[in-house]
């Protein structure tokens, strides 16, 4: 079993309350060492008490590549002044002594995360707080046919970072090549919500339903047959189309729902666009297959 990282730093070591005895310390001489990130905030300001949380949960999962430091202005106005703060709330990155990168009001979780990210890899630091080297032995082991173990590693980083995204997206793939199904499926199930909109997560999903489809599909000669019988034959040409990606012949089967949705775009309600999507999604963006699929099927449809 692999060895995932050192032991995660403390929550009070990443993120504390500052005052104008202690900025100096804590953020300019702090910064010299790994980004800080300062949040000015009050107690009457709404938008500070939605701002604040999520911004001390994206440091957290960096475990030590950032640290933030809160300051009330309220109580330390000077810092505030020299700062030229003129309304909260107002978020400034330090590194090596000085303002990096900053932004001012609310702004959703998605932003707060790229800008964590941005700052912590202007200062030269791993986003994935050290976990990347793991993720990258763990798709290797994947890649090569060790899906067990594999699963184990990419477990491990999500017992590290549960906010892990290619570490939920891995684990279900793993759980895939090990035909698990019902596995898979739980895993992406207990992805947190927040990061349960992500492309990698919602790829997956994609491959779990098409694994789904393949469980059922018919003979592949037998449809092959069928459908060069009767061209016409709809149903045929889509469930060939199943059996051949089940045998993993993607780029025929992309190649045989084109040509139903070609003949006969609103068979089952769409289904052969719905399909096509499906496997787009199922695989990666910038795959010939997919890129040469997307170009067709959009030249039929604004046709």
């Amino acid at each position: 079993m692999l060895e995932i990282g050192a032991d995660k730093p403390n929550a009070g070591d990443l993120i504390k309350d500052v005052n104008e005895d202690t900025f100096m310390t804590d953020v300019i001489e702090a910064s010299q060492e790994v980004p800080v990130i300062v949040d000015f905030w009050a107690p009457w300001c709404g938008p500070c008490k939605t701002l604040g949380p999520m911004l001390e949960k994206a440091v957290l999962a960096s475990n030590g590549a950032v640290k933030m430091v809160k300051v009330n202005i309220d109580d330390n106005q000077a810092i505030a002044g020299q700062l030229r703060v003129q309304s909260i709330p107002t978020v400034y990155a330090f590194h090596n002594g000085q303002p990096v990168d900053g932004f001012q009001g609310a702004v959703p979780n998605s932003e707060i995360e790229d800008f964590v990210a941005r700052v912590i890899q202007s200062s030269g630091g791993e986003v994935s707080g050290g976990l990347s080297e793991a993720l990258n032995s763990a798709e290797e082991m994947l890649a090569e046919g060790s899906s067990s173990d594999a699963a184990q590693v990419f477990s491990a980083i999500i017992e590290e970072d549960n906010q892990n995204v290619k570490a939920y997206s891995g684990l279900a793939r793993a759980k895939l090549a090990l035909e698990d199904i019902d596995g898979a499926e739980a895993v992406l199930n207990g992805v947190p919500a927040e990061i349960s909109d992500s492309s990698d997560i919602e790829a997956v999903f994609a491959k779990i339903a098409l694994a789904r489809q393949a469980l059922d599909a018919g003979p592949l000669a037998e449809l092959e047959a069928v459908v060069s019988s009767d061209p016409a034959d709809s149903k045929a040409r889509f469930e060939y189309s199943q059996a051949l990606y089940a045998g993993n012949n993607l780029e025929e089967a992309v190649a045989q729902l084109l040509e139903l949705f070609r003949r006969d775009p609103d068979w089952n309600d769409g289904a052969a666009k719905v399909q096509l999507f499906t496997i787009f999604d199922a695989l990666e963006a910038n795959d010939p297959i997919v890129l040469n699929g997307r170009r067709k099927l959009s030249s039929m449809i604004f046709a």
